[in-house]
């Protein structure tokens, strides 16, 4: 884990700077010149990284952080997996994904696991800026999408979330910990979903789902 101290000033905004910002990402450029422009632009007091969902939450049971940007791909692992995890906290931080795949189902996946907010890996300093004052306030930050709480109709919202993921090509065992859900309730969940959506398996599930507007 590194760490960086900001040299910039306070940017505008009634919440800004943040405190301390947890950086995860496993490409080592990214996530330093990403430190490296929240200082300039005085988003951050401090600046911790970390290169895996392990080596990250070692960091949140250390350290004080007000707010975690989280890569969806780190080395085999999703990032998604720390989700629950910080949920589990007492008092959770919060986390906006940042990824370089910027299509809606990716999007969805990040909600549908508890983060409250995306940020492309496309973005600039304006809409880093925005993000972190939207988060500092208090609100999520998910430009240009539909409502955090949207739900296809006729399933749960829970049952929503499962087909998110499923989309994004997580098996059970990852839904299970990025929505800290037992197998067993996943599964029903999946069965839920297939006899809703009339198919008998996840691809086909999928496939409709997508051909039907829901992802």
């Amino acid at each position: 884990m590194a760490e960086l101290q900001s040299k910039g000033t306070p940017g505008a905004g009634p919440a800004l700077p943040l405190g301390r910002v947890l950086i995860v990402d496993d490409h080592s450029l990214f996530s330093q010149g990403l430190a490296g422009l929240l200082q300039q632009a005085g988003l951050a007091d401090s600046v911790a990284l970390a290169r895996s969902v392990d080596e990250a939450a070692g960091v949140l049971c250390s350290d004080a952080i007000d707010l975690v940007l989280l890569d969806v791909s780190l080395n085999g692992e999703t990032g998604l997996m720390l989700l629950p995890r910080v949920l589990a906290r007492e008092l959770p931080v919060p986390v906006v994904v940042i990824s370089s795949s910027e299509d809606e189902t990716t999007v969805r996946a990040a909600r549908a696991a508890g983060a409250r907010g995306f940020l492309p890996k496309s973005a600039g300093r304006t809409a880093l800026i925005a993000m972190c004052r939207s988060i500092s306030q208090g609100a999520d930050y998910f430009p240009g999408q539909g409502r955090p709480n949207d739900q296809i109709q006729g399933l749960t919202p829970r049952q929503t979330q499962v087909l998110f993921l499923l989309a994004q090509g997580f098996p059970n065992k990852r839904i299970c910990q990025s929505l800290n859900l037992t197998e067993h309730t996943v599964k029903t969940h999946l069965k839920a979903i297939f006899t809703h959506m009339g198919v008998h398996n996840r691809t086909e599930c999928v496939t409709q789902a997508r051909q039907m507007g829901w992802l």
